[in-house]
């Protein structure tokens, strides 16, 4: 019976191991794809050992595995795939970052508010660009960017260092766009959560910011 049931055990340790190892590969593949379409990447925190949520030093993480790791991180964020495939070599756990403000910006809302503004996106016909689901807590919603805001009370900075600072203080629509980033598809988050494309990127134009920006909002005031 003890041999068999360390036979489990080993087995189970293989399984997880091979598992983990998959999710390095698809998480080093993935930033090589972003980086073929222009979109430039950045290493970030992974969900820590243990009861740790996050892999950062920082004592009660804000925004647990979902931050750059570096602070030079703006400055660091790279489309050259030898680069790319460098960092995730030395960091194999890292999840992906995508700076925003750059190729495009980010319209961060919950994620019911999301699938209410999908239905509607699709009932009027509008166009609608990349989608990912946020650990079915949040959708992202990928638009044209639109740069440096002429009135900077427009934009949020990333949400680990916002104001409001926590992310239950702002539960409504975030936009990030200049010196900002979001989280990215196949990374993964504390507790199981997976971040998910809803709608993968094809390489099509991304859509004006200001076409979706009434549905989102109203999309978060009826939830």
């Amino acid at each position: 019976m003890l041999a068999v049931t360390g036979g489990k055990r080993r087995g189970k340790s293989r399984r997880r191991q091979a598992g983990k190892r998959q999710r390095e590969r698809d998480m080093a593949a993935a930033a090589r794809d972003y980086a073929g379409l222009g979109w430039p990447c950045s290493p970030g925190a992974h969900p820590g050992d243990g009861d740790r949520a996050c892999s950062c030093d920082r004592i009660g993480c804000p925004d647990p595995a979902a931050h750059p790791v570096a602070a030079t991180w703006a400055m660091q964020a790279s489309v050259d795939v030898e680069v790319l495939n460098r960092w995730w070599s030395e960091r194999p756990d890292a999840n992906i970052i995508l700076p925003t403000g750059r190729v495009f910006d980010v319209f961060d809302v919950p994620a019911a508010a999301g699938v209410l503004a999908l239905s509607r996106i699709a009932q009027e016909g509008l166009p609608v660009g990349p989608v990912a689901s946020l650990g079915d807590d949040r959708y992202l919603f990928f638009v044209a960017t639109r740069g440096a805001p002429v009135d900077e009370d427009e934009w949020w900075s990333c949400h680990l260092d916002c104001f409001p600072e926590t992310v239950t203080e702002t539960p409504g629509m975030r936009w990030h766009c200049r010196d900002s980033y979001v989280v990215a598809p196949p990374s993964v988050l504390p507790y199981g959560r997976e971040v998910t494309w809803v709608r993968p990127p094809d390489g099509s134009p991304l859509p004006d910011p200001l076409r979706l920006l009434e549905v989102l909002s109203d999309s978060c005031e009826a939830i």
